[in-house]
């Protein structure tokens, strides 16, 4: 697997680290947040008819960890829709099941409720949100009001891009002022585009929206919106 390298980002007022690898680190906390892993997707694809090879699990975790070991977390939180489905704890395979209870030994390991949730089984702590350091964790961004900085993943952002007439698209982070979406972790999650009207209405009230992309050292910043 490629090696995991973070860049530099402001929220909140103060530095967080987003990896290519759709993770953020947080350092105050030594924590690393990831969102939407859609574990054991392939397997309820293939349930259905539709043959996909069935190592989503597997590649995710895999990514995980590998995130864990380079940024040294401690604790790690999972932004919810940590399966594809209900019945996706059933369907693990023996060895991605390991790799998950690995995972969960080894760290402060938190799931945040989504629309497909993590079992207590797996280890760990399952909340339905949580506040952190005056953070806000939730699966899903909560509009309107008066509220502080919030975390949250369920959109699966991507920006796309036109370069040398080819329309590229990629996983990004989306922020406002108080509102952070996080990219989908999951080896095989789809994306929305980051400019679309429900992420825009999700993180009002705003004054400005970007689209975060790490790019080598740095996260470039891509406005989507401003007031």
């Amino acid at each position: 697997m490629v090696p995991v390298s973070f860049a530099p980002l402001d929220f909140a007022g103060e530095e967080w680290l987003l990896s290519a690898a759709r993770a953020l680190y947080w350092p105050r906390e030594q924590a690393l947040l990831v969102a939407d892993l859609h574990l054991e997707k392939a397997s309820w694809y293939a349930a259905r008819g539709q043959m996909l090879p069935p190592y989503d699990s597997r590649e995710t975790l895999g990514r995980l960890a590998l995130a864990i070991r380079a940024s040294g977390a401690r604790r790690v939180f999972c932004l919810g829709d940590s399966f594809h489905d209900a019945g996706g704890p059933a369907r693990m395979e023996p060895h991605a099941a390991g790799m998950l209870a690995a995972l969960t030994r080894a760290t402060d390991f938190v799931w945040i409720a989504g629309n497909h949730d993590a079992r207590a089984e797996w280890g760990g702590t399952v909340v339905d949100e949580l506040t952190v350091g005056g953070v806000t964790l939730r699966h899903e961004a909560r509009p309107g009001g008066a509220i502080g900085p919030e975390l949250s993943g369920h959109f699966h952002p991507k920006l796309a891009v036109f370069a040398r007439g080819r329309r590229i698209a990629r996983p990004c982070a989306v922020r406002s002022e108080t509102r952070l979406i996080l990219p989908a972790f999951g080896a095989l999650t789809g994306g929305l585009d980051a400019a679309s009207p429900a992420i825009r209405a999700a993180m009002q009230p705003a004054r400005h929206i970007d689209a975060l992309v790490p790019a080598g050292a740095k996260v470039a910043s891509f406005a989507l919106w401003r007031e």
